[in-house]
């Protein structure tokens, strides 16, 4: 045997891939906006995007609770919009300011 031997499709294509064409792997042919490549630009900007921490800023004071409302209620603050729970949050603290510590308002 001379010991050379056929590649197979993948070692060729993986040979190919070492050494790219000039004009890149993929040519984009300027007519679906959706299959246009990222620039350098988008793709940091992906990338810290997905980087970010989601939920609660940190030092944030709040605690996560559950809290039984009356439906009718509930759905006030959500037809208001994005923000409803903050407005909740305000409105529990304009309670507090007008009942003294202790008071608890109930019959």
């Amino acid at each position: 045997m001379s010991g050379s031997r056929k590649k197979t499709e993948r070692e060729a294509i993986l040979e190919a891939m070492k050494s790219p064409p000039p004009e890149g792997y993929y040519v984009w042919d300027g007519v679906d906006e959706d299959e246009r490549p990222a620039s350098s630009e988008e793709l940091q900007a992906a990338l810290a995007a997905a980087r970010r921490r989601r939920g609660r800023p940190a030092g944030s004071n709040k605690t996560q609770i559950a809290l039984r409302v009356d439906d009718d209620v509930l759905e006030a603050f959500k037809a208001s919009g994005p923000g409803w729970q903050t407005r909740m949050n305000e409105a529990l603290r304009d309670w507090l300011k007008t009942h003294p510590s202790g008071e608890s308002g109930a019959s």
